[in-house]
């Protein structure tokens, strides 16, 4: 493979894990934007503090484990492989870690 395609294809999975990490995160920033009930908790900061980081770092996670295995293996798609469980590995400690305003629950 060229030198030129696995730029692109590193490109593509930056823009890739960026996309994915934006609409992982977005259904759980929506009580936050939206402010719920009454608009009582309404945040806007994860528009231009959240939203930035969370993609970059959908781009950053995947885009190096794509880069260090293909310097280390250059294998293609060993790469993709490890690129994907970097993403899929990332967006799970997103996930567990954001904790958005939550409704009080009732006992």
């Amino acid at each position: 493979m060229k030198e030129q395609s696995k730029g692109c294809i590193g490109l593509l999975v930056a823009a890739f894990g960026a996309a994915v990490a934006v609409v992982c995160w977005a259904p759980m920033a929506r009580v936050n934007i939206e402010g719920g009930f009454e608009q009582t908790r309404r945040d806007l900061r994860v528009l231009y503090i959240d939203l930035p980081l969370i993609a970059v770092g959908g781009a950053v996670v995947p885009l190096a484990a794509w880069l260090l295995t293909l310097r280390w293996f250059r294998r293609p798609w060993l790469a993709a492989v490890v690129a994907a469980g970097a993403l899929a590995l990332g967006l799970r400690g997103l996930t567990g870690w954001w904790e958005p305003y939550g409704h009080p629950q009732s006992w």
